[in-house]
């Protein structure tokens, strides 16, 4: 009763309740991604904890986040950086692939100055592109 005696009172009141509501549904959605994410849970468990979730989604994600809530971290590091080594693995083969046009450049010099003749270049860049 005091917030709408005071209108400033109701519109904090009505931003408080929207915050909370969006950091809800930011739970909700953080406590499915890690049901999925789960390597413990068989398909089972995660249907059950999917189906209890979204039945009962306060209940179901208050329970949740005790029974579970201490490992969500563990498994978010854990996928963080699976993704990390596999970003890292593409960049070092898309490198590894510039890497034959470096040599093939520095052949080319040594072809150059003359301390390989084109029959020894011909060689080695059929290596270095196979």
């Amino acid at each position: 009763m005091l917030a709408y005696d005071y209108p400033v009172l109701g519109v904090f009141w009505s931003i408080l309740l929207f915050f909370l509501w969006i950091m809800w549904f930011f739970l909700l959605f953080r406590v499915i991604g890690d049901i999925f994410r789960s390597d413990e849970l068989g398909g089972w468990g995660k249907a059950a904890w999917l189906i209890f979730v979204l039945v009962v989604p306060f209940l179901g994600v208050l329970v949740y986040v005790i029974a579970r809530g201490d490992t969500m971290g563990q498994r978010e590091v854990a996928h963080a950086q699976a993704q990390n080594q596999a970003f890292q693995t593409y960049v070092r083969d898309a490198a590894g692939s510039g890497g034959s046009a470096d040599q093939l450049a520095k052949l080319a010099d040594l072809r150059d100055r003359g301390v390989i003749n084109d029959a020894e270049f011909e060689q080695q860049k059929a290596k270095v592109l196979s």
